[in-house]
């Protein structure tokens, strides 16, 4: 079947159609990707503005239009951290629904990692054993571990890249004192998932999100490593010149996007206080993430 699952995240509202059925790898059809960042749109009380609902509304009226001319059977839709902490997600929700005629509910954090985690355990098979996942999304930091393809342990913090960035950093190039209020920020809030997730054996650590496989790149184009990992020597070499940066000159970073490039550093610090707060030295980069866990969870309700 042709099956799509269009993705309102934080950072880009994506649309991914694949053809696939029970028991076989999703193979992609197309894909159309907006980038919105829905931070932008959020006003003092934290609520997502009129602006904001209408530059949404006209991408996912598009995405769905894209969706029907590849003649997609189905598609599963989702929104994340963004408008699930907005004041006014429900009423967003019940716009975006009424008007572009589809049934989008959020997932919760949980669900968000728990989703993950099922994507990178297919991905790297049952050889790589008890698995630990870490996705860096704009609004949130999925964690979560186990054995089996339901997760032991399913985490989700107010780590995102994009919210972090909002909330911290200023000025340009970010100023040392936003940057030591972020990193401690980031410490606390790892003390407690860091310690429950000690309780947990692990054979393998596992990233993903554009956010690590931008990371990996760049660490490759830099530093000459491998793209398909992220160490944390090289998270700790490249944080401090990101945070020298100027923003025209993190745009013009390889394999960074314009609109990405202002929240990179964020990212990167969260990436390395996590790493560190784990104690984890590397992390291989897994190029399914949350999309793919949907996907597949769907697939396995399909009968044969």
């Amino acid at each position: 079947m042709r099956l799509g699952v269009l993705d309102v995240g934080s950072n880009t509202i994506h649309l991914q159609v694949v053809d696939a059925h029970r028991g076989a790898q999703p193979i992609p059809a197309t894909s159309h990707k907006t980038e919105l960042h829905l931070t932008d749109y959020l006003d003092a009380g934290g609520s997502i503005t009129i602006d904001g609902i209408q530059e949404l509304t006209s991408i996912i009226k598009a995405a769905m239009a894209e969706a029907a001319k590849v003649q997609t059977e189905e598609i599963l839709t989702f929104a994340t951290s963004a408008i699930r902490d907005a004041t006014n997600g429900q009423r967003v929700i019940n716009h975006i629904n009424e008007n572009c005629g589809i049934e989008l509910s959020v997932l919760s954090g949980e669900e968000e990692a728990r989703f993950t985690f099922l994507a990178a355990r297919r991905w790297f098979g049952w050889s790589s054993g008890d698995l630990m996942v870490i996705d860096i999304g704009g609004g949130s930091l999925e964690l979560a571990t186990g054995r089996d393809e339901e997760p032991a342990l399913a985490l989700s913090l107010p780590l995102g890249a994009g919210r972090l960035t909002h909330n911290f950093l200023k000025d340009d190039p970010f100023t040392s004192k936003s940057a030591r209020e972020l990193e401690d920020y980031i410490d606390e809030y790892l003390e407690t998932p860091s310690a429950a997730l000690a309780e947990h054996e692990v054979d393998k650590v596992v990233g993903t999100s554009k956010t690590l496989r931008t990371l990996a790149k760049m660490s490759q184009d830099w530093l000459g490593d491998s793209e398909k990992r992220l160490t944390r020597d090289c998270l700790d070499e490249m944080v401090p010149k990101l945070l020298k940066m100027k923003a025209s000159e993190r745009n013009e970073l390889p394999g960074v996007s314009k609109t990405r490039a202002h929240q990179i550093v964020a990212g990167a610090m969260v990436a390395r206080q996590t790493l560190h707060a784990i104690g984890v030295d590397q992390i291989q980069i897994c190029p399914w993430a949350l999309r793919e866990g949907v996907i597949l969870k769907r697939l396995d309700w399909l009968e044969v």
